[in-house]
């Protein structure tokens, strides 16, 4: 019973992960920059995603751009779309094989089985965790990089936004969650390895009457 209770919060963990991830991707704040101008009235904020730039007016006008051209982006931008629709294809993956490992389940086939299905699902929620976690890291360094730098014009600076910390939060819990499950499917296998065999259990009526009929024998 413990055990289906860990591997209920693992899954819990794994499926707000990978709803993290599928936000993170879509989300087009990974940068903002907040442009004031003369006062208050003329201020845009500006977006910019893995897909499409938006801006958005202080008298509520919003427009987005699709990014159609992947050649002309940076490295950090193609390799950050790579890595999260990896991400988002792993995470998936992963909480399909674990749910059909987990011991709550009637999926799976016998004990050895699920319990390998388990293992192999975390191993892709951790994989899935890692590969969500390289580009938030990867985006956020280049941020502070080019923000710090002083040959950069101001108007070029920008701050993460909050897809980089939605997408470095889902990472994290990809990677919490695929590790219960390893954990929990590897603690099983050893409890299953130590725990004795049971012994065949005989009837006390049939030893007596075996007994009896070997007296028989003899008389």
């Amino acid at each position: 019973m413990r055990l289906a209770r860990v591997q209920l919060l693992a899954f819990v963990l794994a499926f707000c992960g990978v709803s993290g991830v599928l936000v993170a991707t879509v989300l087009p704040n990974w940068k903002v920059t907040v442009d004031t101008g003369a006062n208050i009235i003329t201020a845009i904020v500006q977006l910019q995603g893995l897909w499409m730039d938006c801006t958005c007016y202080s008298t509520g006008m919003f427009s987005c751009s699709l990014k159609y051209s992947i050649l002309s982006l940076p490295t950090h931008v193609q390799a950050a779309r790579a890595a999260m629709v990896l991400a988002c294809v792993l995470s998936a993956l992963g909480i399909c094989t674990a749910a059909v490992g987990m011991q709550c389940t009637r999926l799976g086939g016998d004990r050895e089985t699920k319990c390998h299905t388990c293992f192999a699902g975390g191993v892709c929620l951790m994989s899935a965790g890692v590969s969500g976690l390289i580009p938030t890291v990867w985006y956020t360094k280049e941020i502070i990089t080019t923000f710090l730098d002083l040959t950069v014009p101001e108007s070029n600076k920008h701050e993460p936004g909050g897809a980089v910390y939605v997408g470095f939060i889902s990472a994290v819990l990809l990677l919490t969650s695929g590790t219960i499950f390893c954990t929990s499917c590897m603690k099983r296998d050893q409890d299953a390895w130590l725990s004795p065999p049971k012994q065949p259990h005989m009837p006390t009526a049939k030893l007596e009457g075996d007994s009896a009929y070997h007296l028989k024998d003899y008389v």
